[in-house]
């Protein structure tokens, strides 16, 4: 964002076309949406979103990092493809739903992305898609990770008006599901169901665990990780 990159008038037409051979496999009634832009100025994410808005985006994910919102502002008053931030808004900098609310109030972006698992937690992920729906700002979820982590997404998505979609990495490995037990499957053509068992709806599959711990690790073994603060995070995905 800040090093003075900025894209090439080939190379926004690459991402275009790149954009538009997706659309025309998937369809216009699939929502398609783009993350990941890498760390290129201000002028070049408006070209760039010009040049997409042919192909009916559903959103456009951390363009800039969150905490410039006044920047974010004119790459949406700039472009019509709606602006989705907030899965890099973290717990652990205790930004929590002030910062989702900021974002929604001065009309920065279209949609809201909290992380559940860093953004507070159920309650606090519920009170952000509520706050921010009464400022005209829908929610969608971030999410990569285990099946305890995505029940307790599906029950915070259920009882949310304004969400909209949860992200999910998964879907590929054949033994993620096998890590819990109970509530299955877990989702089914791109829709979770909510159970209505105890608790979130799964408890965790101790052996199945056991034999995808990372080589060395020992199950629930003491950890002293996070006893210090990370001095390599960054500022956005």
């Amino acid at each position: 964002m800040f090093t003075g990159m900025e894209m090439t008038e080939k190379g926004v037409a690459a991402m275009a076309d790149f954009s538009r051979e997706v659309r025309s496999i998937i369809g216009m009634d699939v929502p398609l949406a783009a993350d990941h832009f890498g760390h290129i100025g201000l002028n070049s994410c408006i070209r760039l979103g010009k040049a997409l808005e042919k192909h009916n985006m559903a959103w456009r994910e951390d363009m800039i990092p969150w905490q410039y919102g006044d920047l974010i502002k004119k790459i949406s008053d700039a472009v019509d493809i709606p602006i989705l931030t907030g899965e890099d808004i973290y717990l652990e900098d205790i930004y929590l739903k002030e910062d989702f609310l900021k974002l929604a109030r001065m009309h920065a972006v279209d949609t809201v992305h909290p992380d559940l698992a860093t953004s507070g937690g159920l309650f606090e992920t519920k009170r952000i898609g509520d706050l921010c729906q009464e400022e005209g700002v829908s929610m969608a979820m971030h999410f990569a990770g285990t099946p305890v982590s995505f029940m307790a997404n599906v029950h915070c998505a259920a009882a949310t008006e304004n969400f909209i979609a949860l992200e999910h990495h998964s879907v590929d490995v054949p033994w993620w599901e096998d890590l819990v037990n109970g509530h299955k499957p877990l989702f089914d053509k791109g829709f979770a169901k909510v159970p209505d068992a105890p608790g979130l709806g799964v408890t965790l599959n101790d052996e199945v665990v056991k034999q995808h711990l990372v080589e060395g690790e020992q199950y629930f073994a003491p950890t002293t990780d996070w006893d210090k603060d990370r001095s390599n995070g960054r500022l956005w995905s």
